[in-house]
């Protein structure tokens, strides 16, 4: 696997976090930018919609002291390239996913997903790609958007994402950090200037704009809700107390879905949990590593 990169790579990716754990794969038609780190039990982590490998800048390498740690941006996302509009589904981002892991090499025994991400997962799960021992949730994004207006909301994403004007547009409001500050405290989350700064640079992108925007237009979380009873693995959700973008009590009708889930709150933490307090999201991977028995 070499290491390699385009114009975008060469300019936003040059002081990016743990650049030195990156390298591009291809897999399923696409060039993958994946961060790989550590040695012992293969763990997964996979970010939600419009973050990328930069979300686990400091998770990852607390992981990385028992695990092969194993991030890839999703298609789209950050310096991986997009997918076509009827591959951004979930179940569709969840085979294009399997398919990297396939061409890595890699069965992953504990997998990691924030918000969208953690859909992602228990869907691969479902679907067989992948048998980890458990799926550590955060703040995951199990339940349709505004559940009842979930159709209005979806319809809208379409229209958004067939306009290539609006990621364009989009992507030239947030070359100003205090719009993309504004729109992390409306998580409920806080992050330090980088942390802010890293955002803004994916979101100046229009790609990463309209791969956002895709994965919302094409997301349809009905049929993961229904399978949800079938699922293997352990499932921890971890809910955070101040999260406004998927509110904690989600967790509790999840759980409605799956009794044998468990809910872990984070009091006083937002939407970016692990991002405010990665010390705190690595032992609590670690405890759920521990009660499997994966080390």
């Amino acid at each position: 696997m070499s290491m390699e990169g385009g114009e975008d790579w060469a300019r936003d990716g040059r002081d990016w976090p743990n650049r030195e754990a990156s390298r591009f794969v291809p897999a399923m038609g696409l060039r993958w930018h994946v961060q790989v780190m550590g040695k012992g039990p293969v763990l997964l982590l996979v970010h939600g919609t419009g973050a990328a490998t930069h979300s686990w800048r400091d998770l990852a390498p607390w992981l990385a002291r028992h695990f092969t740690v194993v991030a890839p941006d999703l298609p789209g996302h950050g310096f991986t390239d997009a997918a076509p509009a009827h591959r951004m589904s979930l179940p569709g981002m969840a085979r294009l996913l399997d398919g990297l892991l396939r061409t890595l090499g890699l069965d992953p025994e504990l997998a990691v997903g924030h918000s969208a991400g953690a859909a992602i997962l228990t869907r691969m799960a479902l679907d067989g790609a992948i048998r980890p021992r458990a799926i550590v949730s955060l703040n995951g994004a199990f339940l349709p958007f505004r559940d009842g207006h979930s159709h209005i909301f979806s319809g809208l994403a379409k229209l958004l994402f067939v306009n290539p004007l609006v990621p364009r547009l989009f992507a030239w409001q947030a070359g100003d950090r205090h719009s993309v500050e504004r729109l992390i405290r409306n998580t409920g989350s806080r992050l330090d200037r980088r942390g802010v700064e890293l955002y803004a640079r994916l979101l100046r992108n229009p790609r990463h704009v309209q791969a956002a925007l895709g994965m919302m237009a094409n997301w349809d979380l009905v049929p993961l809700l229904h399978d949800l009873q079938g699922l293997a693995p352990q499932l921890v959700l971890v809910a955070a107390g101040a999260d406004t973008a998927i509110p904690p009590a989600q967790a509790d009708r999840v759980r409605a879905r799956l009794p044998a889930a468990r809910i872990v709150p984070l009091p006083g933490l937002g939407h970016l949990a692990h991002e405010e307090a990665p010390e705190t999201a690595a032992e609590l991977a670690l405890s759920v590593a521990r009660e499997t028995g994966l080390i």
